[in-house]
C-alpha cells in the first residue's frame, strides 16, 4: 500500500510540473486565432511559420541566446576558478565564503534586479545588452560554484599531489588531472547558467534599459494581445533544452560505465 501511495504521489508531482508544458506544446499546433486560441480548432503549423516571419520575435530570440551564451561561458569560467579557490580554503573561511555565495541564490529576484540597476546607474554603465549580460553573469556565478564544488569534494586529492611529485607543473596538473575530474560539474553549471539566463525576467526587466530579450518581449506582447506563435517558440526552446540535457546525461552515464569497466579490468584476481 505504501509503495502504491508513493507512486501516486510521484505521478501527481510530475503531472503538476509538466501538464502546463504539454498543454502549451499541444496548443502550439492549434489553428484557433484571436479569442479562440485556447479552443482546439484543428492541427496546423501556421504558428511556427508565423514565428519565423516575426522580425521582432526573432530579434528578441537572438538577443536572448547571445546574452545566455556569453553570460554562461563567462560565469562558468569565473565560477569554476572560484570553486577551486573555495575548495582549497580552510574550514572557517570556506564556510563564510559559502554563506556569501548562497545569498544571491536565496535572495528574491526583485531585490537582485533593483540592486544591480542602482549599481549600474551609480557606475554610469549604459543600460542595454551589456548591462543585461553583466547582470546575468552575476546571478549565474553562484550556481556554477554550487555545481562544481561537489565534484571537487569527490575527487581524490592524491592524484594531483602525485602529478606534482612526478614533476608536473601546477597548471599542467590542473589541466590534466583536476579539469577532467570536475568536467561533469562544469557542464552542469554551464547548462544551469544557460537555462536560468533564458528563463529570467525580473532581473532582465530592471537592467535591460532599452534592450530586450524573449521574456520581456513576451511580457510586453501578452499585455496587448496574446500571440499563439509564442507557444511555438516556447515549444522549440523546451525541446532543444530537453535534448541537450538528455545528451549530456547520456554522455556522463557512458563515462561512468567506462570507468566501472576499467576498474573491473584493473582489479587483481586472487591466486587460486
Amino acid at each position: 500500500m505504501t509503495k502504491f501511495l508513493s507512486k501516486v504521489y510521484v505521478f501527481f508531482i510530475f503531472l503538476f510540473m509538466y501538464a502546463p508544458i504539454v498543454v502549451l506544446m499541444v496548443f502550439s499546433f492549434n489553428s484557433g486565432k484571436g479569442s479562440t486560441w485556447a479552443v482546439w480548432k484543428g492541427f496546423t503549423f501556421e504558428h511556427y511559420i508565423k514565428m519565423f516571419k516575426n522580425a521582432q520575435m526573432m530579434k528578441a530570440l537572438q538577443s536572448t541566446l547571445v546574452v545566455a551564451l556569453v553570460s554562461a561561458v563567462v560565469a562558468t569560467i569565473i565560477g569554476t576558478l572560484a570553486a577551486i579557490g573555495i575548495h582549497n580554503m580552510r574550514k572557517k573561511p570556506k564556510a563564510a565564503v559559502m554563506n556569501v555565495t548562497y545569498l544571491p541564490v536565496l535572495s528574491p529576484d526583485i531585490v537582485t534586479g533593483i540592486s544591480l540597476m542602482i549599481l549600474f546607474v551609480f557606475l554610469r554603465i549604459p543600460m542595454g545588452r551589456y548591462s543585461m549580460i553583466l547582470a546575468h553573469i552575476t546571478f549565474n556565478i553562484p550556481y556554477v560554484i554550487i555545481s562544481v564544488l561537489p565534484k571537487l569534494s569527490q575527487m581524490n586529492k592524491n592524484m594531483y599531489e602525485a602529478a606534482l611529485d612526478l614533476g608536473a607543473k601546477p597548471a599542467y596538473a590542473y589541466r590534466k588531472i583536476i579539469l577532467p575530474e570536475i568536467m561533469p560539474g562544469i557542464i552542469t553549471g554551464f547548462l544551469f547558467a544557460i537555462t536560468l539566463s533564458i528563463d529570467d525576467f525580473v532581473i532582465s526587466f530592471f537592467t535591460s534599459g532599452t534592450g530586450t530579450n524573449l521574456s520581456i518581449y513576451i511580457y510586453s506582447t501578452i499585455r496587448k494581445k496574446y500571440d499563439p506563435s509564442i507557444n511555438a517558440l516556447s515549444t522549440l526552446m523546451f525541446v532543444v533544452i530537453f535534448l541537450l540535457l538528455v545528451l549530456v546525461n547520456s554522455r556522463s552515464g557512458n563515462k561512468d560505465k567506462k570507468k566501472v569497466k576499467r576498474l573491473k579490468k584493473k582489479r587483481i584476481k586472487p591466486l587460486s
